[in-house]
């Protein structure tokens, strides 16, 4: 694997209707080979690899994530506590000891309860957006 060879990246695509004057944008998730062959599809497992793609699948530009709790199990096919749990799994898991990404949550002001949880796609989980740039993976010896 060379130093500037990408694992995954995001892209969209923006479509206009001749017909009816609509524009639709749709996000993709790719995966190149090397991801597998990198290591990094092993080492994250199934349900880490599927939970980030579908955080990913509401990423911004910056790499923020707002899915809300019933979104994730939705599109992940379980339950919200499943899903909750699937979540802090890889929030927890660490690609060549660094987190690939990170949760904030946030409190209303008025009742204390958890009002929203922002997913922050890091570079290095190699997924990236519109203009953005995934962190460069330097081929470990060994």
């Amino acid at each position: 694997m060379t130093d500037t060879q990408r694992l995954v990246s995001v892209e969209t695509q923006t479509e206009y209707s001749i017909t009816s004057g609509a524009t639709e944008t749709r996000i993709f998730v790719k995966m190149y080979v090397d991801a597998a062959k990198a290591g990094l599809i092993a080492s994250m497992g199934a349900q880490n690899w599927t939970t980030l793609c579908v955080i990913a699948s509401f990423m911004d530009a910056a790499g923020n994530c707002y899915p809300t709790q019933d979104q994730i199990a939705r599109y992940l096919g379980v339950n919200r506590q499943t899903a909750n749990k699937y979540v802090k799994n890889l929030v927890a898991y660490r690609w060549r000891g660094r987190p690939v990404i990170q949760a904030l949550r946030k409190r209303d002001k008025h009742n204390g309860r958890w009002e929203s949880t922002r997913y922050t796609v890091l570079p290095i989980s190699q997924l990236a957006i519109f203009e953005a740039e995934a962190e460069q993976i330097k081929e470990e010896p060994g």
